[in-house]
């Protein structure tokens, strides 16, 4: 399943004036845009994600600086660094995500397929780890 995860090349326009990267619903984001948010001044040492999502597909995006993502799948795990604005990483449900090692003034973008539904979460790693084994 994780290999349904993956990183994704985003749009980047180029000129003297410096970057653009657009995203957009099916273009460069593989699903309809209904939410953003964004992390930022994460203290040093702190975790952020720690959970799953039943139906929720996720892009999440180094807006500035880096971190690390840590996708679970219940049975395997791999790790993902972000450090270029342009990269995002696509999270597909029913993946446990970590983000951690957070460098100072990062910032952590998330565009997410639905609207905030504390029902779509998997909070308790072992609660995901049965549904996901079922």
């Amino acid at each position: 399943m994780l290999d349904d995860c993956q990183l994704v090349e985003l749009r980047k326009i180029t000129d003297l004036r410096g970057n653009l990267t657009p995203l957009e619903s099916f273009i460069d984001v593989p699903f309809q845009i209904a939410r953003v948010y964004y992390l930022y001044d994460v203290p040093s040492g702190s975790h952020r994600g720690g959970h799953a999502h039943k139906e929720l597909q996720q892009l999440i995006i180094a807006i500035s600086g880096s971190f690390d993502v840590m996708l679970d799948d219940g049975t395997e795990k791999q790790k993902f660094t972000l450090n270029r604005p342009y990269v995002g990483l696509y999270v597909c449900p029913m993946t446990w995500r970590e983000i951690d090692n957070f460098s100072s003034a990062s910032v952590c973008m998330v565009i997410a397929s639905e609207k905030f539904d504390e029902s779509d979460y998997y909070r308790d790693y072992n609660k995901f780890r049965e549904a996901v084994a079922k």
